[in-house]
């Protein structure tokens, strides 16, 4: 057993404080956003288990909410006549004393009265201890001790989960405004770029330079009239999806950067096998675009980019990879942030947009190093 300090001895309670929570502090009285009253929610649901599995008077949960990192602490009593009721107030000062207890394997840590307390530790967060404590008014057997362990895993992970989700979902949003404001600075090139490439179409002969004149204008033709949807960053009301070729796509991108394929004697081995997927044909032609450049970019003069992919019965699996460097561990992690960017002439924006239109489409975009050299990017496509 652990010994606590002496300061934290039981105040005896007849009745139990407000039954499903209580704030760990006057500062973590502040409205919740709907994602992190969601995981209040689960969480509240989740530590009820306890009151009704095990004989414990009430259960305690100390963690950091997802949305905006504040401490909050999470409280059930079990009602029971006669039973006294733990009074936390001077535990919630002593959160550093679960730093020390082992992680997801519960400790008696005090006993008062007739009442015992067994706690463990979820997570260390930001250095700071997220924990689960069960007063009891009976001993625990190990099956139970066991249960509530498999519980305590149970939390731990859905905190993780709720955090990673909640940092998804602000880099979304940054992309958005970053999007939305870019808006405004694309608009008058593409229609110069496009009255420029009419010209040139219109006042060449017959040829290459007509036919990539003529590319242009339709690149750019698609640019605007994609703007808009662009603008919500692929938001699921947004997108045209209907059955594509995906060879299709593919072929049509590689065709766009033809140009600098010939410049730098780069070739593209794309995959022949023919797969039909509900997408927004613009939108995918817009992570081939961003992954194939990437991928031509960082390649060595002459060398070479496949693309392939893998056919599964709900899923298809695309890999596009290069002979480049590869990527460092900081580019390993900050790939898909906006703004980051290995080019001298990048935005930052292009893997961060490949990303968001994957997700739009119910699907997962991830870089790997490979063990013969060069990066390679993968993305899953739901086949339904």
């Amino acid at each position: 057993m652990i010994s606590m300090p002496g300061n934290l001895a039981m105040k005896g309670r007849k009745q139990p404080l407000a039954q499903e929570e209580q704030p760990l502090s006057s500062k973590s009285s502040s409205p919740c956003t709907p994602r992190s009253l969601d995981t209040r929610h689960v969480l509240q649901q989740q530590i009820q288990q306890f009151a009704i599995a095990l004989p414990v008077v009430a259960t305690w949960v100390v963690y950091t909410e997802p949305d905006q990192g504040k401490r909050q602490s999470l409280v059930h009593y079990t009602p029971k006549p006669g039973s006294s009721y733990p009074d936390l107030t001077d535990l919630e000062s002593e959160g550093w004393l679960f730093e020390s207890l082992p992680a997801l394997t519960l400790r008696e840590i005090v006993t008062l009265d007739s009442v015992r307390a067994f706690g463990c530790l979820l997570n260390l967060y930001h250095s700071q201890a997220e924990y689960l404590v069960l007063w009891t008014d009976a001993s625990l057997s190990d099956k139970e001790q066991r249960w509530a362990e498999q519980q305590a895993q149970f939390l731990m992970n859905y905190l993780v989960m709720s955090r990673e989700c909640s940092r998804q979902h602000t880099e979304i949003q940054l992309l958005e405004q970053v999007v939305r404001r870019a808006e405004h600075q694309l608009r008058n090139p593409l229609a110069l770029i496009s009255l420029y490439a009419e010209n040139l179409t219109l006042g060449s002969p017959a040829g290459p330079m007509k036919d990539q004149a003529q590319l242009i204008g339709e690149t750019v033709h698609e640019l605007t009239s994609s703007l808009t949807d662009l603008l919500s960053c692929g938001q699921q009301a947004k997108l045209h999806v209907a059955p594509h070729d995906l060879g299709s796509i593919l072929q049509e991108s590689i065709k766009g950067l033809q140009p600098w394929l010939e410049k730098k004697q780069v070739k593209i081995i794309g995959d022949e096998t023919p797969v039909t997927l509900a997408v927004d044909r613009w939108q995918m032609k817009q992570v081939f675009d961003n992954l194939l450049s990437n991928a031509v970019y960082f390649s060595p003069q002459a060398g070479t980019v496949t693309c392939n992919w893998m056919v599964f019965r709900d899923e298809v699996l695309v890999k596009i990879s290069d002979q480049g460097p590869g990527l460092s561990e900081e580019d390993l992690k900050q790939a898909f942030t906006p703004f980051y960017s290995r080019r001298p002439e990048g935005t930052g924006l292009g893997l961060a947009i490949a990303k968001k239109i994957i997700l739009d489409h119910k699907g997962s975009l991830w870089v790997q190093n490979l063990s013969s050299g060069g990066a390679q990017f993968s993305f899953s496509l739901p086949r339904s």
